[in-house]
């Protein structure tokens, strides 16, 4: 039976606000940590009116606070955004005040629109020409960028590293669990050669994922980090007490993915406002691409298919991603997940 985990990406409802988002979110972690769940990773996203979780790693410390059990972490930290030593140093940090049960995930995509991009990375320097001679090449910087974030997190640089002589504060015996998360072959190969754990996003490609994912097991290179792979896969689910009712709540997806890929993000929607939308036939081929990528329906046939992936991908862990408009719909989804996988019986 594969572990279960949460992503959580602190969705703001239409009716609500960005607060209730965030409170929403710690009361979510406090429920999987009862539930059984195995680790509970946090989203890093701007400016985008239906996603409220900007800072993650001020979330892990509060939901770690709140928890006693459940592993807490990034899912993920966009590296692009932050300089490897400041990403180092939070979370050890973090791993200090909650030894063993800290996550740093890291993402290559920006988590932003271009504008926002820019603000993110505004140094101080003239941003007139957008993106500018002065701007780093973020996907070429990315692999030295990991390497960077392992070499603070481990003290372990090179001999004659520019960085071997900065000291990643606090120091300690324990360094926080490293994966790269990714939804494209980039992600998995880096993370098979510094030998860290891999997290496919499902829920944004489900094209090539199971080969990309087995191809990061047969090419991992075993490292102090980690001596043999680790992969889990993150899948949106709607879980419901029916069938009917949980396809019924996964309608407030279609409309907020099409107003995300057609440039007009807003609050997630009721499933009212959702299924009172005129969609267009292209807007219609988008709902169609997102229902392949999730799973929805009443407890048994969520997890039969839920075990059908875990299988396909060769992976353990399944990392659940699930929004609905009614947060006690969001809650009563993960509690009829974890009874239908036994989370309570020897939960780890």
């Amino acid at each position: 039976m594969p572990l279960l985990s949460v992503l959580d990406q602190s969705p703001v409802r239409s009716g609500g606000t960005p607060a209730d988002a965030i409170h929403e979110s710690l009361e979510l972690a406090e429920l999987a940590d009862r539930l059984g769940y195995h680790r509970y990773w946090l989203a890093e996203h701007h400016s985008t009116p239906g996603l409220g979780g900007s800072s993650p790693e001020v979330l892990i410390g509060q939901v770690a606070a709140r928890t006693s059990r459940i592993r807490v972490g990034a899912g993920g930290v966009m590296l692009q955004h932050a300089s490897a030593l400041k990403v180092a140093e939070t979370f050890r940090v973090l791993e200090t005040l909650f030894p063993g049960r800290i996550d740093l995930g890291i993402g290559r995509a920006p988590g932003a629109d271009h504008l926002t991009t820019l603000a993110l990375e505004d140094r101080g320097g003239d941003v007139s020409s957008e993106w500018g001679t002065e701007r780093r090449s973020a996907p070429a910087a990315f692999p030295r960028q990991v390497a960077d974030v392992i070499g603070f997190l481990r003290a372990s640089f090179p001999e004659g590293h520019r960085y071997g002589k900065v000291i990643a504060m606090p120091s300690g015996p324990t360094v926080p669990e490293v994966w790269l998360l990714g939804s494209s072959d980039v992600s998995a190969a880096l993370a098979a050669h510094f030998g860290t754990a891999f997290s496919f996003a499902h829920f944004i490609n489900d094209e090539g994922g199971a080969p990309i994912t087995r191809g990061y097991a047969a090419a991992f290179r075993p490292s102090p980090l980690l001596s043999a792979p680790r992969a889990s896969v993150a899948v949106f689910v709607v879980c419901a007490d029916s069938e009917a009712e949980a396809l019924r709540l996964a309608r407030s997806r279609d409309l907020f993915v099409v107003r995300l890929y057609t440039g007009r993000a807003g609050p997630y929607p009721s499933v009212e406002e959702a299924e009172a939308y005129p969609y267009a036939a292209r807007e219609l081929r988008i709902v169609e691409q997102a229902r392949r990528r999730t799973i929805a329906g009443a407890p048994a046939e969520v997890r039969e298919r839920l075990r059908a992936l875990a299988d396909a991908y060769g992976v353990d862990e399944l990392v659940i991603v699930t929004i609905t408009h009614d947060p006690k719909a969001r809650r009563r989804s993960y509690e009829l997940l974890a009874r239908v996988f036994g989370l309570g019986e020897g939960a780890p």
